[in-house]
């Protein structure tokens, strides 16, 4: 093969290349973004559709919030309108929130 020949050889195989390299090295960002992707749409069509959709949401921002800040802050605001909601419901049933208990600290005496 002679020099001409392999320069046009590494021209022709040079996008394939490109694009070989960024899915070796962004291949866990792809697959989080895909996975998350589906997730949320297949919880947005369980809204009209049966299912548990809400939860299939929530999860599929849980999975897109380990690789973009976005979602973790949508998923931090869903859990604090989680709790105002969980506290409004037993407020309302007359019974009071009860504080959340810490692990480390072991059981109450």
């Amino acid at each position: 093969m002679s020099a001409s020949m392999s320069k046009v050889v590494r021209w022709v195989w040079f996008p394939f290349d490109v694009t070989v390299r960024f899915m070796l090295r962004n291949g866990k960002r792809i697959a989080v973004t895909v996975g998350g992707v589906v997730l949320l749409a297949a919880g947005l069509a369980m809204m009209v559709l049966p299912g548990p959709g809400i939860l299939v949401i929530v999860v599929g921002l849980a999975v897109l919030a380990t690789e973009y800040v976005w979602a973790q802050r949508m998923l931090n605001f869903t859990k604090e309108k989680a709790e105002q909601a969980k506290n409004k419901v037993l407020r309302r049933n007359g019974q009071a929130a009860a504080p959340v208990d810490d692990p480390e600290a072991g059981p109450r005496s």
